[in-house]
């Protein structure tokens, strides 16, 4: 999930819409109170990157919820690193420039080289020149394609790009042997096998 509050699980909550949900991954610019409540109710791990909207993360973190901004976090086998924030287009909180992403890249080496890869890798921003748009704000990072072609995650989940911005907004895609899903508001992935 990303960027929205999902009014069918915000507006219109039943438990029964997270029974068979085992992990929540989200890709920022949401409320910390909209991932609490669903912490509250979901009983999985909720893990979540900054935004670039995410500044009130640093006084008022999503309790209940586990940050893996600049990590490697490891579910029942599943290697899933996070990098949150954009590219920098008024120097505000979690934007940045490539070579700044580029150096919190260069810092997660040693955890990926220690877990052997990754399988999934959720970023807020979308990788350059797929699924990014055309102004500063909605670039998206080299670097991003630079982990898909060498470490070949299964998944790339991005937020950032929203369905109502007009463009050829695309949900679900291949980039190399790579799935890449836009979590704009919400959507469930089924994983068979990684």
């Amino acid at each position: 999930m990303a960027d929205v509050e999902s009014k069918y699980l915000w507006d219109f909550f039943e438990k029964t819409k997270l029974e068979d949900i085992d992990l929540i991954l989200s890709a920022g610019d949401l409320a910390p109170q909209y991932l609490e409540f669903l912490a509250t109710y979901a009983k999985v791990p909720i893990l979540y990157i900054h935004g670039n909207h995410d500044a009130c993360y640093d006084s008022t973190p999503p309790l209940g919820c586990i940050c893996i901004d600049d990590d490697i976090y490891n579910y029942k086998g599943l290697r899933i690193m996070g990098l949150g924030g954009s590219m920098c287009y008024n120097y505000g909180t979690y934007q940045y420039k490539e070579s700044e992403m580029q150096r919190r890249l260069w810092k997660l080496k040693p955890k990926i080289w220690r877990n052997k890869g990754i399988d999934i890798l959720l970023t807020h921003a979308p990788a350059k020149d797929f699924h990014d748009g055309q102004d500063m704000p909605h670039h998206g990072f080299q670097c991003f394609n630079d982990i898909l072609e060498k470490y070949e995650p299964k998944l790339f989940v991005h937020g950032h790009v929203h369905k109502n911005y007009g463009r050829d907004f695309k949900r679900e895609d291949m980039y190399g042997k790579t799935r890449v899903i836009n979590a704009y508001e919400r959507h469930i992935i089924e994983i068979e096998e990684l």
